[in-house]
């Protein structure tokens, strides 16, 4: 079975969840999101850099909701697996979308195959049409917390 068909709790372990961080910027937000990519074991610092590289170049294109911005650079050899990472923020920041800022709400994603990456958007954009998902993310105190409220939505 391909790891980004699991369901999305079980991508995100708590080496991958920081809860109530600080970040000056988008950018800085990006960055502690993708290290803990890092951390968890299945991405690369290159590929932190190929995030922070994307916003760059294309934008705030990775705020897909109020509050909610999703990071992530193509697939590459720097993801070992199919990953995620939650980080939420203890003041939002502005990414620079002219509808959807500040955001509070970080998951940064690594896909191993464009297929693969695909779906694990897929995966994550159908869960945040619950109403208030993003706030009850934010305001979670404990990675038990973040993943009773992602299954709720898988």
């Amino acid at each position: 079975m391909n790891s980004a068909k699991q369901p999305i709790h079980k991508l995100l372990t708590p080496k991958a969840v920081a809860l109530g961080a600080n970040a000056r910027d988008a950018e800085e937000a990006i960055h502690l999101a993708g290290e803990l990519l890092v951390a968890s074991g299945n991405a690369e610092e290159a590929y932190v850099e190929a995030m922070v590289d994307a916003y760059h170049s294309l934008g705030p294109y990775m705020v897909i909701a109020p509050g909610l911005a999703m990071p992530h650079a193509r697939p590459s050899g720097f993801v070992a697996h199919p990953c995620i990472s939650l980080l939420t923020l203890a003041n939002p920041v502005a990414f620079g979308h002219p509808t959807n800022d500040p955001v509070s709400v970080v998951i940064a994603l690594g896909g191993t195959t464009n297929e693969g990456h695909l779906e694990l958007l897929q995966a994550l954009s159908s869960i945040f049409v619950i109403p208030d998902l993003v706030r009850r993310l934010h305001d979670a105190q404990s990675y038990e917390d973040v993943l009773e409220i992602l299954k709720e939505g898988e």
